[in-house]
């Protein structure tokens, strides 16, 4: 939990920042690239973490290799997640930017998690009620787990919605247990 509102903070922060100057689409995509590197190149994000290696020698390290490759804002925000020490929350912040930036382009993201595969026609429906909801373009991630028996389950920003049968057997259950036997 605390991930997320750190990441809600200081993307946020950072998304004002870029808005003002106007940076917003630079930033972006050269996020996705350091947010790539994070991911493929474990030891960067380890590297920046690591209680051992210096806040200067960190801030040595990112100065010389991201200084000509990104923005200076992206050079000056992980500098001061070094500071906070909030660089182990990177992967969430640019996460949460990134959803920033496509909400403020009309783009809303959800999940849906399905006992099988949608068909086209059920992802269709699924994206055409989701954007009536949130009033943005639904880009719709798909996964599946047979544990939830049928039904999905559609995840938001900041919603969860069960419509699964395993849910619907947990609740009838929990009832049946509170139901009196006469």
């Amino acid at each position: 939990m605390i991930a997320r509102e750190v990441a809600k903070r200081y993307s946020n922060a950072l998304f004002l920042a870029c808005k003002e100057k106007e940076i917003l689409s630079e930033v972006y995509e050269q996020l996705g690239h350091l947010d790539n590197i994070a991911h493929s190149e474990k030891a960067f994000l380890e590297f920046l973490k690591s209680p051992r290696i210096t806040e200067k020698d960190k801030k040595s390290f990112v100065a010389t290799i991201l200084q000509k490759r990104v923005h200076a804002i992206i050079v000056q925000f992980l500098n001061i997640l070094l500071e906070k020490n909030r660089i182990k929350f990177l992967r969430e912040i640019i996460d949460e930017f990134n959803r920033l930036v496509e909400a403020a382009r009309g783009i809303g993201r959800a999940t849906v998690i399905s006992a099988m595969q949608l068909t086209d026609a059920e992802k269709r429906n699924l994206i055409d009620k989701l954007a009536v909801k949130m009033e943005l373009k639904i880009k719709l991630e798909e996964k599946t787990d047979p544990n939830i028996v049928g039904g999905v389950i559609v995840i938001t920003h900041d919603q969860i919605i069960d419509g699964s049968i395993r849910h619907g057997l947990d609740l009838l259950e929990q009832s049946l247990k509170k139901a009196r036997v006469a």
